[in-house]
Parts: structure tokens; C-alpha cells; sequence
């Protein structure tokens, strides 16, 4: 099988606030990196009340001192957040502390609410519009030196100046995204746990359109997906009401911790509600493990990813670290002593 990898965004519950959903992280990715996964990767989000991970860049260190063998990245670092300079030192940082083992993954979208957007750019030079590829393109000038003589940031560099950035891996959840990372000759990680735009198209329009590149000569492409496995079909169900209701809610914009299965099941569903429930579970994988599997294996072939990074949002952290068990099992990953 393929490698397999976690992608963590430090959920809260009803029962786990943020400061416990951030100690959980560090056990889950002590639990990964005895399982045999590739990496793990941190999401950054702000301003909701489901999620944790607002700090990728801290949790990396934390993660990273944590466990031995797994590669920790972000997934991602949300470039229209922070000025390039300042993520291109904080990675060099990591690089350097953690040599060969951290990855430097972008995302394009600010990972919030618009009024939360402007406070977290509101003492930068704000533009109009989508500026990622502005600051993409600066990040990639501070490594590579690549600034004219007469430029300002001639003259500027990121430190440690003696570590290289960690490989750059271009997140997204569209078309466009897979094209810019092929354009650039650049590892693509595909969001299809949340994304509206087919996976296979995203995927396969990268592989197609590829050009090597300096540090990639091949493209690689990773599928991020959500998962939900349990020891039986019916187990699994019950540990993804919490999941329904969450991405209900969320679709009418309520981001609340999630609630336990039990609540979940005596929530008032309308119509509405239930259509959107439907619409998700065609991007949420859930059930025993052997139904997982077949779902897993499908996406695999359509989309030729060469590595899939698995997301779980459940209200139990067992049910979660279980759930990893079972396909760390299934994809004979080796455990690690």
C-alpha cells in the first residue's frame, strides 16, 4: 500500500477544550510515529470554536521534539496570514533544529472568517484581492537569493541563512491550485475532505501538467481525505453523528465544539440539515475497517495519489487514536519501537 500519513487540526469538544485538544495532538502524534506514519501534518485555523491548531509553526516544534521518525509540517501555513519573511525564518528554525524531518505546506485561503482575516493583516500592507502567488513569489526570492540588485530586500535575508527551507508543498481544494503547484514543479496535497471540486480532476490535471523542478523531478501528489473507522459498520456511524452534525452546523455557520454522539442523535434535524449531512458523507469515509478499505482503494486509483494524510473529527480521542490503529493495520504500516 501507500504511505499514510495524519493531518491534525487539534478538534474541541463539548468535553475537551483547546488547551486539552492541543496536549491530545502531541499523544495522537506519539501514537503515529510508533504506528510507522510518514508525517504529520498541523492545519492552522482561527477564530473557531472546533478547532485548536491556530499555531502550526509551535505545534511542529512540539511535535517534532515529541516523536523520532515522522516527518512534521504544516498543513498549511496560511501564506496570505504572515509576511514571507518571518515564515521563511521560523521554517528555517525548525529545519534547523529538526534536520530532514519538517515540510513547509501553504495554503492559499486565510483559514478564517473575513473580519478575522483583517485582524490578522490589519498592521500589514493590506492589498486588495487574492495576493498568495505575491507572497509566493517573495518567499521563493528570500531563499534563493533572487531579488535585483536595486531591490530593497536585496540586501535582507532569512535566518538561520546556512539551513535551506524545508520542501514547500502547495495545498488546495481546486483546480487552480493544482495547476500552480505543477507550474512550479512542486509537491500538491489535495484537500478533498472539505473541497467541492473532484479530486480525480485536481489530482490527475497536476500529474498532467508537472514541470521538474530544482527540488522535485517527479510529481507527487498526496490526497487528504477524512476517515472514520471503527471495529464494526455500525460502531462507525455512531461515532460520525458527531461529524454530521458538526459539518450541519457549520454549513449554516455555527463552528461549535463538537457534541457527543448521544446529542448528536437527539439533535432536531431539518430537511435542509440532512441534505447537507448527505452531500458530506460523499467525502467522509466511514465504517468498519474492511469498508473503509474498498472506499480507500477507490480513491486511490482515481486519483493516483501516491500518499494519503487522514483527518478524524470525532468527539472521543480513544475513538480517534483508535480509529488511526486500525488503518495504520490495514495499510501494513511498519511499527517503530
Amino acid at each position: 500500500m501507500i504511505p499514510l500519513s495524519v493531518l491534525d487540526l487539534s478538534p474541541v469538544t463539548t468535553a475537551t477544550p483547546g488547551s486539552a485538544a492541543l496536549r491530545n495532538s502531541l499523544d495522537l502524534a506519539q501514537l503515529a510515529d510508533r504506528l510507522g506514519y510518514t508525517r504529520y501534518w498541523l492545519a492552522e485555523h482561527h477564530n473557531l470554536a472546533s478547532i485548536a491548531s491556530s499555531a502550526p509553526e509551535v505545534m511542529i516544534g512540539q511535535v517534532a521534539a515529541a516523536t523520532s521518525r515522522m516527518r512534521v509540517g504544516s498543513g498549511g501555513v496560511m501564506l496570505v496570514n504572515h509576511p514571507p519573511l518571518m515564515v521563511a525564518e521560523r521554517f528555517k528554525v525548525l529545519e534547523a533544529l529538526f534536520p530532514g524531518r519538517i515540510d513547509l505546506g501553504l495554503g492559499r485561503a486565510p483559514g478564517t472568517d473575513p473580519v478575522t482575516s483583517y485582524a490578522l493583516r490589519r498592521r500589514q500592507d493590506a492589498r486588495e484581492g487574492d495576493d498568495f502567488l505575491e507572497r509566493f513569489q517573495e518567499l521563493l526570492l528570500f531563499e534563493r537569493g533572487g531579488f535585483p540588485e536595486n531591490h530593497p530586500f536585496r540586501k535582507v535575508h532569512a535566518v538561520p541563512a546556512d539551513v535551506p527551507l524545508p520542501p514547500i508543498w502547495l495545498l488546495g481544494s481546486s483546480g487552480y491550485s493544482a495547476e500552480l503547484a505543477a507550474a512550479v514543479g512542486m509537491g500538491f496535497a489535495f484537500a478533498h475532505h472539505f473541497a467541492d471540486y473532484d479530486a480525480s480532476s485536481a489530482m490527475l490535471s497536476y500529474r498532467a501538467h508537472f514541470k521538474p523542478s530544482p527540488t522535485l523531478a517527479e510529481p507527487y501528489a498526496i490526497l487528504g481525505t477524512a476517515v472514520i473507522a471503527a471495529d464494526t459498520d455500525a460502531e462507525a456511524e455512531r461515532i460520525a453523528l458527531s461529524a454530521d452534525l458538526h459539518y450541519a452546523r457549520r454549513a449554516k455557520g455555527e463552528y461549535l465544539p463538537l457534541v457527543s454522539p448521544e446529542e448528536a442523535a437527539a439533535y432536531a434535524y431539518s430537511p435542509a440539515d440532512r441534505e447537507r449531512m448527505a452531500r458530506h458523507r460523499a467525502r467522509l469515509v466511514v465504517g468498519g475497517i474492511g469498508k473503509v478499505m474498498d472506499r480507500l482503494r477507490a480513491l486511490i486509483a482515481t486519483t493516483r495519489a501516491v500518499e494519503l494524510i487522514i483527518t478524524t473529527m470525532v468527539y472521543d480521542h480513544a475513538a480517534r487514536k483508535h480509529s488511526y490503529e486500525l488503518l495504520a493495520e490495514a495499510f501494513a504500516l511498519m511499527p517503530r519501537s
